[in-house]
């Protein structure tokens, strides 16, 4: 008798909750109807190195535009490392960047900047 004594506000919760209907329950609750989804952004670039030659292709499948800039870091310590002039990637448009160095390359990569449309 003494562990039905135990149970019961556990029991009695139990059914309350399945008597309620479902605005009676407890919830968290969204004001406003959909929550702010960030627009997508960003250009997929691709590069490739040969030799002393970097070439990145950047194609931007989104409505606004993005700035492309493809930054080289070339292996020698006396071979000065490059950056290309901001090129503007506007929708669906394929831009094409490309740079060097006077001998091998450690690394390429490419920045973005987001521009209002």
């Amino acid at each position: 008798m003494l562990l039905s004594r135990r149970f019961a506000p556990v029991f009695a919760a139990v059914v309350l909750m399945m008597v309620l209907p479902y605005d009676a329950l407890p919830h968290a609750r969204v004001e406003g109807g959909n929550p702010a989804v960030p627009d997508p952004f960003g250009a997929e670039c691709r590069t490739a190195v040969t030799g002393s030659h970097a070439v990145a292709y950047c194609h931007n499948p989104y409505v606004n535009p993005d700035r492309v800039r493809l930054h080289i870091e070339c292996d020698r310590w006396w071979d000065l490392d490059s950056d290309s002039a901001p090129v503007e990637a506007g929708p669906a448009m394929t831009v094409r960047l490309t740079g060097r160095c006077w001998q091998e390359i450690r690394s390429v990569w490419v920045s973005h900047q987001k521009l209002e449309s």
